[in-house]
């Protein structure tokens, strides 16, 4: 007798940079998620576009309220968070703050917030790690329906 098995399709967690410009720190958080969401983890991720959340975007909005999301923020001001919580109506599963992360492992901050050169490497492969290990963390949990 044959056993039925439900397959479940990989679970996807939203990653939601923030889109600080002005920073070096917005623009490093732009480089790893990219990272994260291009060559890491292109499978399990999807990225969440902070202003069309912010404008009532219906796919990112539909997205928040119903599947985990990993924010990363570039600065202690925490917009994608902050933002997050209010607008997605939850927590974030994850929430990761650039400033405090490269100060805990000893790396400085890009030197320019329009152009990353190749020192900044490392710093862009510590976020980019950093929001791997959080998406294994979620994806690792029993299966929810997805969410």
């Amino acid at each position: 007798m044959l056993e039925l098995v439900e397959i479940t399709p990989p679970k996807k967690v939203g990653i939601i940079p923030c889109n600080g410009e002005e920073l070096p720190e917005g623009t490093l958080t732009r480089f790893a998620c990219r990272k994260v969401l291009d060559q890491i983890k292109p499978n399990n991720t999807v990225t969440i576009c902070l202003p069309l959340f912010i404008n009532n975007g219906k796919e990112e909005r539909g997205f928040v309220e119903n599947f985990p999301t990993i924010t990363v923020d570039g600065c202690d001001k925490r917009c994608g968070q902050k933002i997050t919580e209010k607008l997605g109506g939850k927590k974030p599963e994850h929430s990761i703050v650039i400033t405090d992360l490269l100060k805990e492992h000893g790396i400085n901050a890009p030197g320019s917030a329009r152009t990353l050169v190749d020192m900044d490497q490392q710093a862009i492969d510590l976020v980019a790690g950093e929001i791997a290990k959080k998406v294994d963390e979620i994806i690792s949990k029993p299966n929810d329906g997805g969410k």
